[in-house]
């Protein structure tokens, strides 16, 4: 799907969006563009283009990425989806700090949020932008006239929709991991002054879950939609990391439906192993046949201080050259704690080539999070291709980088997490494998293998960490593992002091954002905030 239709789209939703009227009601959305949705969705192309919005909405912060923004917010680069998506799994856990001392942002990573944190009311009112916007756009898809469209474009439209679902599928799974009980409304339920129920934390997975195995059968097979969108492997990779905390969302372990849908995108070979880690997140990512769904980016069509120009940028400054990364200039913002990089052996000198830190001018030990020289910063992300070709803009400020969202090396490590906790379709000796295929890419070689007996849970954890580290899922790791809040897994500045301290509990869910408590009766608060 071309970027450039991420533009276009689409204040013709700006009535369906009040459809989750309470949890945006302190938002301000203009109508950017002068149409209508009987016109867009007269037109198959226009039609197209409303899909690519839902698919933006990801990643840009409005109609053109940097000045027309979904939500209004005091700096337009911090209200993207991704962003706040990004900075609410890594900055509360052992992989990321941040230097920027932007109004409440240090919360996270102090453990000491509130329901009136800013960037977290961000992330809920993102949520359920994205949610309103699958909401409307699957009620205008209802309204079509089929029999005014070719037999192709019906069948596109099919495609669409199933899209659409799968979208609000990942969407409500964040809401579902973040929040808990949270509000809930479809695309049956009225617009306007309809102010949704709330839905329990397990109605919801079961809800997401019946999504899912609805919309795997209607979305293209894997490997088969245009790149960028959703097809199969990306509803079943949903569904084993959905599976994989289920125990955490519903009390209810399902290691074994984890393990199926694992086994689903392994051997529909449609996916493989990046020969090179690096590679990976590089422009040219999308040649290794490895990522499952990304998030797209584009230097010129779809402009964006929220997408991976904030990680890429962010993660640049002291004596780290900006032309390395293929970029005009750091933010001096990012970088990691000693904890991740003592899980590597020899941590930054380690044979472990996962193990990408730059340690020109910065300390290991962190005494200042806002001093960017505190804490080695982290190489992984850049905005040049595998052969050092920047991207397409000139400017060096908007990166071309698509996020691997889902990637079969995750795939790999659910499946043998799945397999030690007990799942069956599984079995030991083919988890061992597919950790070694990780790690001999890793390693060059086979020097940094495993065997049965190193296959344990604390294993599994600390290799997620080496394998997946700032993609996105740390904290819902920690989570699962009983190690977010608990004492007996600790790293700098956890609980606000400088060498880690346990928090409460309740640090395990975010609290839904006050201002949606104060709009809607019909929610309640988390515990403990």
């Amino acid at each position: 799907m071309k970027r450039s239709m991420q533009y276009l789209l689409l204040t013709l939703f700006t009535l369906g969006l009040l459809g989750l009227d309470s949890c945006t009601k302190d938002l301000n959305r203009l109508p950017y563009i002068q149409v209508t949705s009987a016109t867009v969705f007269s037109n198959p192309q226009s039609i197209k283009e409303a899909l690519a919005k839902l698919y933006a909405g990801l990643t840009l912060s409005g109609q053109d990425g940097t000045n027309l923004p979904d939500i209004q917010a005091s700096d337009v680069g911090s209200n993207t989806f991704f962003r706040n998506f990004w900075e609410a799994e890594e900055l509360p856990t052992d992989e990321a700090v941040i230097s920027w001392n932007d109004a409440d942002l240090q919360q996270y990573h102090l453990m000491n949020w509130t329901a009136n944190m800013s960037f977290l009311k961000l992330m809920y009112n993102r949520v359920f932008f994205e949610v309103a916007a699958c909401n409307e756009f699957l009620r205008e898809m209802e309204k079509l006239d089929l029999s005014k469209f070719s037999p192709q474009d019906t069948t596109n439209f099919a495609t669409y929709k199933a899209e659409a679902r799968f979208l609000r599928a990942f969407a409500y799974w964040v809401a579902l991991d973040f929040f808990g009980n949270t509000p809930f409304a479809t695309e049956n339920d009225p617009v306007g002054k309809f102010l949704p129920p709330q839905i329990s934390r397990t109605d919801l997975f079961n809800y997401v879950e019946k999504e899912l195995l609805d919309v795997q059968n209607l979305l293209p097979d894997p490997g088969q939609n245009e790149y960028g969108r959703a097809d199969k492997g990306a509803a079943w990779f949903l569904l084993a990391r959905l599976y994989l905390n289920a125990q955490v969302y519903t009390g209810q372990a399902r290691w074994t439906d984890c393990i199926t849908y694992c086994n689903k995108i392994i051997q529909s070979g449609a996916y493989h192993l990046a020969s090179n880690y690096a590679q990976l997140f590089e422009l040219d990512n999308r040649q290794t046949g490895e990522i499952i769904f990304p998030l797209r980016a584009n230097g010129l069509t779809s402009q964006s201080y929220g997408n991976t120009t904030f990680l890429i940028h962010a993660a640049v400054g002291g004596n780290m050259r900006a032309s390395d990364f293929g970029i005009n200039q750091g933010w001096a913002g990012l970088r990691t704690t000693k904890t991740l990089v003592n899980l590597f052996p020899n941590g930054d000198s380690s044979l472990d080539k996962r193990a990408m830190f730059y340690t020109n001018g910065q300390t290991l030990d962190i005494a200042d999070i806002k001093d960017f020289s505190n804490g080695y910063t982290i190489t992984k992300f850049k905005n040049v291709d595998s052969h050092g070709n920047p991207g397409s803009d000139p400017t060096g400020t908007f990166a071309d980088l698509d996020f691997p969202l889902f990637r079969l090396a995750d795939v790999y490590l659910m499946y043998a997490e799945a397999v030690v906790r007990g799942g069956s379709g599984g079995d030991i000796n083919t988890a061992v494998n597919y950790i070694n295929q990780l790690r001999e890419r890793a390693y060059r070689n086979t020097s940094g293998d495993i065997t049965s007996s190193d296959l344990t849970l604390n294993f599994i954890m600390d290799e997620r960490a080496r394998e997946l580290y700032w993609e996105a899922i740390r904290r819902t790791d920690l989570v699962r593992f009983g190690k977010f809040t608990s004492a007996s897994y600790l790293w700098p500045w956890k609980g606000g002091v400088m060498n880690g301290q346990g928090v409460d509990d309740h640090y395990n869910l975010y609290p839904i954002s006050a201002d949606d408590i104060i709009a809607n009766p019909h929610l309640k608060q988390n515990p403990g905030y």
